[in-house]
């Protein structure tokens, strides 16, 4: 297995941490070619998750566009995101490798909720790293993971987002790497995180193909929101040999990329070093990693992952970003049209059906992965609708 995508990945980190990741990558190298542990899984994914997941026709947002949208629903699985796909699958790993307590770090909180539901499930302590605005903002999903019988560690240092967080399981990790377990919840990190990620993940794009076959359908367009990236990994994997498929990543803008106050990195951003990845990251003047902003705390990072650097630079998908009056505007757009709450992270991708719809010269199909459901957001919409995000 490969440590690097073309020219991002790796891993850049101290001795000490590439002796745990070394044992993660050798679990991991052996459990994705176990029958009996994919036999599990499978099983967990049908009768826990619930997979597989629709592929539902947009029908009065279709004639809202003219064109016609497909959407992936992964916010109808269990905990409410796609994140459950690969925190069941990595803490099922951690189980059998007999370690005792599983770690994550949490942006939205949904990763957090997976993980800690897994956790339950599993019989396995758990701890969840969290920045303290985003302990703030996403208050129901840090009482459902102290619910779940997690220990939440609000982190108050740096920009108090889930770069903060990362940092903070990290550090937690190195100190106890004998016992713990650390589940990464998006498709970033040194080697092998972001290939272990992508491959749990990639049961969406799986499902998603089937799916189109099964209705003799040919996708045009396929548009997933990006942060870390591991929503976008996951539906865009299988469609990479197809290069007639166009694939679109779609960033947060937050206020406007004009202005400091977005999480843009792949429009934005340079090549750098973070989180143990070489990848683009977001940096001031200086070369310092710089902080970011948006409405959504699942995009909110200054980094992405090497899979998605890899992509864009050479050119296999495209990535743009959109603001948070443009996301708030799809979700509630949705909201209207299909009866269905987006999450505020899945929100970013619908939204850019707004610029790339007019562009379009012949009717296409167009399917957009919905990773996750709008319940955990309804204070942010409500205080973003007051003017209030950003104090």
């Amino acid at each position: 297995m490969k440590q690097y995508y073309g020219n991002f990945g790796g891993q850049f980190v101290p001795d000490s941490v590439k002796i745990a990741l070394n044992e993660v990558e050798l679990a991991f190298l052996k459990f994705k070619q176990d029958k009996d542990f994919n036999q599990e899984l499978k099983q967990l994914l049908k009768t826990y998750v619930g997979r597989p997941t629709p592929l539902y026709y947009a029908s009065n947002l279709s004639k809202f566009y003219g064109h016609e949208i497909y959407l992936k629903r992964e916010d109808l699985t269990h905990t409410g995101a796609h994140k459950i796909n690969n925190a069941l699958a990595q803490a099922l790993m951690a189980k059998k490798m007999n370690k005792t307590k599983i770690i994550a770090e949490t942006g939205a909180g949904q990763h957090g909720v997976a993980t800690a539901t897994a956790a339950a499930l599993l019989g396995l302590e758990c701890e969840i790293f969290m920045g303290a605005i985003d302990v703030k903002r996403q208050a129901l999903n840090v009482y459902k993971m102290e619910l779940l019988g997690a220990k939440v560690h609000a982190i108050e240092s740096g920009s108090k987002t889930l770069s903060d967080a990362v940092d903070g399981a990290l550090d937690f990790w190195v100190k106890n790497m004998k016992n713990v377990f650390y589940v990464v919840g998006s498709a970033v990190g040194p080697y092998p995180y972001p290939q272990i990620v992508t491959h749990f993940q990639s049961i969406i794009g799986k499902e998603c193909k089937a799916q189109l076959k099964k209705i003799n359908k040919n996708v045009d367009y396929i548009i997933a929101a990006a942060g870390g990236g591991s929503n976008a990994a996951g539906i865009f994997y299988e469609f990479l040999k197809d290069e007639k498929i166009k694939l679109i990543g779609v960033e947060a803008a937050g206020l406007g990329q004009d202005t400091p106050y977005h999480a843009a990195t792949l429009t934005k951003g340079k090549t750098g070093i973070i989180h143990g990845m070489k990848t683009k990251v977001l940096q001031n003047e200086k070369g310092e990693i710089s902080h970011t902003f948006s409405i959504s705390a699942g995009l909110d990072y200054p980094g992405i992952g090497p899979l998605h650097a890899h992509l864009q630079e050479t050119k296999r998908a495209s990535y743009h970003a959109v603001s948070d009056d443009e996301c708030i505007n799809a979700l509630k757009l949705l909201c209207k049209h299909e009866g269905i709450i987006p999450a505020i992270e899945s929100s970013h991708a619908l939204a850019f059906l707004e610029k790339l719809c007019p562009t379009l010269t012949k009717k296409s199909v167009i399917v957009v992965n919905l990773s996750g459901r709008g319940d955990k957001d309804m204070q942010s919409i409500y205080e973003y609708k007051k003017g209030e995000i950003y104090g």
